[in-house]
């Protein structure tokens, strides 16, 4: 008998092959978990009220249903990968509002490795900032990139992060006090 894991990659890899019932029961096993997910995020997050969990993480797996399946190597990979698309979304969003009020007087995002909450509190032009400080990082440090994208973006404590990436919990405290730095010393720079 397989475990739950063991089903969801199996899921993941049928689906990849063009199962539409393997992806129906991947998104059926796996929504509970990423709906939590996306309430973490919009959690009293600064202009994104509006948004529900139910309706980022749906559009976050529209977006998914959009393209291929997704290249996903196991339970985690796949909630990164959702993770991911929830973050897109968010950005895309920010973008928008910043087209509509260009100069409002917002002061750049401020990247404390102790308020891994700092999404939730982000205008649409330091989510932007973020962002770019986010893509740049993860040209230099995929690993590093993706926990702070699971940290920050998803909500996810160290031990959850560990177990998404498939790290020891020390290994992610590493890379996230890395990263914490980085983005410290670089989350500007990637804006210029």
């Amino acid at each position: 008998m397989h475990n739950s894991i063991d089903d969801i990659t199996g899921w993941i890899r049928q689906w990849q092959d063009g199962d539409e019932h393997a992806r129906d029961r991947v998104f059926g096993q796996l929504y509970t978990e990423l709906k939590r997910l996306a309430s973490v995020v919009l959690r009293s997050e600064s202009g994104h009220e509006t948004m529900q969990p139910t309706a980022l993480l749906n559009d976050a797996l529209m977006k998914l249903l959009k393209a291929r399946a997704p290249e996903a190597e196991s339970r985690g990979h796949f909630a990164r990968i959702v993770a991911r698309a929830m973050r897109q979304i968010l950005v895309d969003r920010a973008r928008r509002k910043l087209a509509d009020k260009r100069g409002s007087g917002e002061q750049p995002v401020s990247f404390d490795a102790d308020r891994h909450d700092v999404v939730l509190t982000a205008s649409p032009e330091q989510m932007v900032s973020l962002d770019q400080a986010m893509m740049a990082l993860a040209k230099i440090d995929p690993v590093a990139a993706s926990v702070v994208e699971l940290r920050v973006f998803a909500g996810m404590t160290i031990e959850e992060t560990a177990q998404a990436l498939e790290l020891h919990p020390s290994a992610v405290n590493r890379e996230w006090a890395h990263a914490s730095a980085w983005l410290k010393c670089n989350l500007f720079s990637a804006v210029d």
